[in-house]
């Protein structure tokens, strides 16, 4: 099963340097009938202005991982690490037992991300945090994994059986994914126009499935892509 989610229909919040959309349940926005696929609890396309951010707050159990579109993303915790994100690379958080963290845009323009929240496996454990590059030309056509709880060579780890994986679907070159049998995903098109098992699918729609299912993607333009696979 796959249910296409229109970017004009999700939940949102704006305030002064903060607009934030929602493709789940969160904070003021409640939708009984979205909350969540999986063990995949938030995915939120948030625009945050430049010289602001989410200032220092708590989390715990929980792996947060974060995809900069655009711009980059700074972080600081009380684990002291500290770094900067820039656009197409990935952060991941494990909570673990609780981690205090600061996350702002030091960047003269705008910065826009995905901000994806995963349950872990089992509750508490030894926070941590990491960042990584992944140049989008290695995936032109083609999946990457860049945040697993199965072992995969090269992407970060999350304390989860899932995976998060970039592509960019080209015009000419369709693109697929099989979601299995007793697995969920969830899809965002970070850019571009695409058909989606044949339905029009347009920058920062969201798709949610339920295994067995078969994504085809042929592409109109061309297109980035964020999928989830998780239990």
């Amino acid at each position: 099963m796959i249910e296409i989610r229109r970017f004009d229909d999700l939940g949102t919040f704006r305030n002064e340097w903060l607009d934030a959309h929602y493709h789940f349940s969160f904070s003021h926005y409640y939708d009984p009938a979205r909350m969540g696929v999986g063990k995949l609890r938030v995915w939120n396309d948030d625009t945050i202005q430049p010289d602001t951010g989410f200032p220092p707050h708590g989390h715990q159990s929980m792996e947060i991982i974060t995809y900069v579109r655009t711009g980059a993303v700074s972080h600081r915790d009380s684990l002291g690490n500290s770094g900067r994100t820039a656009a197409g690379d990935v952060q991941v958080m494990s909570a673990g037992h609780g981690i205090q963290h600061a996350e702002w845009n030091s960047e003269p323009e705008a910065t826009t991300l995905f901000q994806l929240w995963i349950e872990p496996r089992a509750q508490g454990g030894q926070p941590r945090w990491g960042t990584k590059s992944f140049p989008k030309g290695n995936r032109a056509g083609d999946w990457e994994t860049l945040a697993s709880g199965l072992g995969d060579d090269g992407a970060l780890e999350i304390n989860q059986d899932a995976r998060v994986l970039g592509a960019t679907a080209l015009p000419g070159h369709p693109l697929s994914y099989e979601i299995p049998e007793g697995r969920h995903g969830y899809l965002v098109a970070a850019t571009g126009k695409a058909r989606l098992n044949g339905e029009p699918f347009s920058a920062r729609d969201g798709a949610a499935i339920t295994g067995p299912a078969r994504l085809d993607i042929e592409a109109d333009t061309e297109m980035e892509l964020v999928l989830v696979d998780t239990i």
